[in-house]
Order: C-alpha cells, then sequence, then structure tokens
C-alpha cells in the first residue's frame, strides 16, 4: 500500500473530527437566547417583533448566504472561507459582551448568522466529495452535530446565568467552541477552490419545479425550528416555568434532534426512496406540535423530544434526498444551496409569524398550530420524492 493510500484513512478521520467541531458551532447563537429572553427584555425593553429579528435575521442571511456562499467560495477558496466564517461567527458572539441595547444585539446575530451561512453552504459539497459513499451517514452526523450545539446553547447560558454571570458574558462564551473550531479547520483543511457557480445549470434548476417542491418542503418544515429555537423557552416561562427549566426543555428538543439526525439516515441508507422515512419525521412533528398547542403541561419532554425528532431528522433526510437528486458534486451541491437559500429564507418568517400570531391571540398556541398545518402540507410535497423520477424530472446538466 502506498504511503498515500495509507494516509488517506487518517485524512478522513480528521476530516470527520473537523465536521464535528465545526457543525457543533452552527445553531448555539440560535439557542442560547431563548432561556435568558426575561433578562433581555428587562435591559433592552425588546418586545416579542424585536426579538424574532434575533432568530428571523440569521435565518434571512442563511438563506442568502446559500445564494452568494459558490461565488465567495470560487473566489477566495473553500478553506479561507470557511476559516474567516468561523471568525466572523466568534466575533458575532464576543460582541454581545458589550452590545449596549437591543439593535446591537441584533447586529450581533447578524454577525453570527452571516457566518454561519457560508459554513451550511459549503459544507453538503464538502461531504459528497470526500465520502461519497457514506453520504447518509457523515450528512446525519454533521446535521446532529449541528443540533447537538443548539442543546449546548440551550443548557449553557442559563447554567451560566445561574453561576452569577451576566446574560451578555453567558452568549459571549459561545465564540470559545468557535475559536477552538478555528484552530482545527487551520491545521486539517486543505486549501480548495471551487469552480464559479454554473449561472446555465443554476437557471436550469430553478426552472425545474421539482427545485421549487424541495425549497418549499425544506422552508416549511425549519420555519417550525426556527419557531420552536425562539419561543419555546418564552412559552414555558409564560406557563410559569424558570429559565433553568425552559432551557432544559429546548436542550432536550435539541438532544433528540441530534439523535434522529444521526439515527434516521442510518437507518435509511440502503434504501434511496426515503419517503417512508420523510412521512415518520412529518408524524413526530406533528405529534409534538400538537402535544404544546392542545396540553402543553401533560407532558412538555414528550413534545419537546416528539417536536425536535422529528425536525433534527427532517433537516438531516432533506439534505440526503436532495443530494440523490443528482448524481454530481458540483451539481447536487448547487440543488441542496439552491434548497437551503430558498428554504432559509422562508424559514426566517417563522418567528415572525408565530410572534404575530401570539400578539393577536394572546399565546403561543396558535403558532404552533401554524406549524402543524405545515407540516401537513409537507407531506403531500414528500409523497413526490420517488427515486425512479429524479432523471426525469432534473434531467442533470451535461458536462
Amino acid at each position: 500500500m502506498s504511503e498515500a493510500k495509507q494516509a488517506e484513512p487518517g485524512r478522513r478521520a480528521m476530516l470527520l473530527a473537523l465536521v464535528v467541531l465545526i457543525a457543533l458551532n452552527l445553531r448555539p447563537f440560535l439557542t442560547a437566547p431563548g432561556p435568558v429572553l426575561k433578562e433581555i427584555v428587562a435591559e433592552t425593553g425588546m418586545g416579542y417583533g424585536s426579538l424574532a429579528l434575533l432568530t428571523l435575521l440569521p435565518m434571512m442571511l442563511m438563506g442568502v448566504g446559500a445564494f452568494v456562499s459558490p461565488g465567495i467560495q470560487a473566489a477566495i477558496g473553500t478553506r479561507r472561507g470557511i476559516l474567516i466564517a468561523l471568525l466572523v461567527l466568534a466575533a458575532g458572539s464576543l460582541l454581545r459582551l458589550v452590545a449596549p441595547g437591543g439593535v446591537t444585539l441584533v447586529i450581533t446575530a447578524a454577525f453570527c448568522g452571516a457566518g454561519v451561512a457560508f459554513i451550511q453552504a459549503a459544507f453538503p459539497g464538502i461531504i459528497k466529495a470526500e465520502f461519497p459513499k457514506n453520504i447518509p451517514v457523515v450528512t446525519g452526523l454533521y446535521s446532529a452535530m449541528l443540533m447537538g450545539g443548539g442543546a449546548l446553547g440551550a443548557r449553557l447560558t442559563p447554567l451560566l446565568v445561574s453561576h452569577g454571570y451576566g446574560w451578555r458574558p453567558a452568549l459571549a462564551w459561545l465564540a470559545a467552541p468557535a475559536l477552538v473550531a478555528f484552530a482545527a479547520a487551520c491545521l486539517i483543511l486543505k486549501d480548495s477552490r471551487g469552480s464559479r457557480p454554473d449561472r446555465a445549470l443554476t437557471g436550469q434548476l430553478l426552472r425545474r419545479p421539482r427545485t421549487w417542491t424541495l425549497i418549499l418542503a425544506f422552508g416549511l418544515v425549519n420555519a417550525g425550528y426556527s419557531s420552536v429555537v425562539a419561543w419555546l423557552a418564552a412559552y414555558y416561562q409564560a406557563l410559569g416555568w424558570s429559565s433553568g427549566d425552559s432551557g432544559n426543555l429546548v436542550a432536550l428538543l435539541a438532544v433528540c434532534q441530534a439523535a434522529a439526525a444521526l439515527g434516521l439516515p442510518i437507518l435509511a441508507r440502503r434504501n434511496i426512496d426515503r419517503r417512508a422515512f420523510l412521512c415518520l419525521t412529518l408524524a413526530m412533528q406533528a405529534v409534538g406540535f400538537a402535544g404544546l398547542a392542545l396540553a402543553p403541561q401533560v407532558a412538555p419532554a414528550v413534545w419537546a423530544g416528539l417536536t425536535g425528532a422529528g425536525l433534527g431528522s427532517s433537516f438531516a433526510l432533506a439534505i440526503v434526498t436532495a443530494l440523490d437528486h443528482l448524481p454530481r458534486p458540483q451539481e447536487a451541491g448547487v440543488l441542496v444551496a439552491l434548497m437551503q437559500g430558498g428554504g432559509f429564507l422562508i424559514a426566517s418568517l417563522g418567528p415572525f409569524a408565530t410572534a404575530f400570531l401570539h400578539d393577536v391571540s394572546g399565546g403561543f398556541a396558535a403558532g404552533w398550530m401554524m406549524h402543524l398545518a405545515c407540516v401537513i402540507a409537507v407531506f403531500f410535497l414528500y409523497l413526490r420524492f420517488d427515486p425512479g423520477q429524479y432523471p426525469r424530472v432534473m434531467q442533470p446538466h451535461a458536462a
């Protein structure tokens, strides 16, 4: 065996470790503010509409970033782009230490969202290129760690606050894992430069109804995610829970997201027809949202766990399903970028819509029912994902 071949397994192992380290940083900044919203409101005077921007703006930037990131990646290279993105993400968290008011707090959320946007756009293509025979498993690992990072954020902030830290330093501590990931990426990532986006391919994909079906399904499901990370803690605090207990509930949701995001793609890996598993993810979400809306105090851990498991596994399987549609990594990466770009723009509206329904109805239950309706709509979209029809509906761009 040649020296290069002997080194290959070691490099793959280091890449997997880097996938874990980076993915852990992509959600804490979203989940961390929820458990300490009371403290944030007390000091900044932010209302529900302004608080929604802490999730809405980063999600919107993730959507825009999915469209512009491939061009940036081609101009400056994947390695340099990810390193810069990790520094921007760390800066967003650090700046929360000195954010004087609501406007500056929203600006820090924009920093974090911009950094995450580039990373999320680059990673699916990296996974397909580096792990072509294990896409579902590695995508599941990536998604699981991404959701696990959400659990870290939801649990860390109330824990630090309970030990005497203010909410600002508690949020700023999230810069530490981002800097660790930056150091690891410096050592592990090789310099590479993607090709510039094929505008003809992008235009061709945007003319396919299937692309818009993927975008709509991804957006409606992740609107549920953006709403629960924004408002689940506030919902239970309004029902009399403490910030620590409500933070634990958000952490439980994120842990269930992580477990399902890893487990379900592994179960689905032997069958390219993912529809049964996709519908299972929706069934879990439906029960969870219905429970949150109709019987929140009966079994809150069950409702949060099912909602999280459904959202996490749906996120991972959505990426895998989009990658299934096209055989070439570059083409599949463009499709996933389009799905995430348009999808996150739709998803960004979830917290704002839930806040609006809260103001109209006086509670969050109406928002959970809205997301239950979205889940039902996505069920009919998922039924269309017959892999036998992928060549016909996509007609991949010829090289």
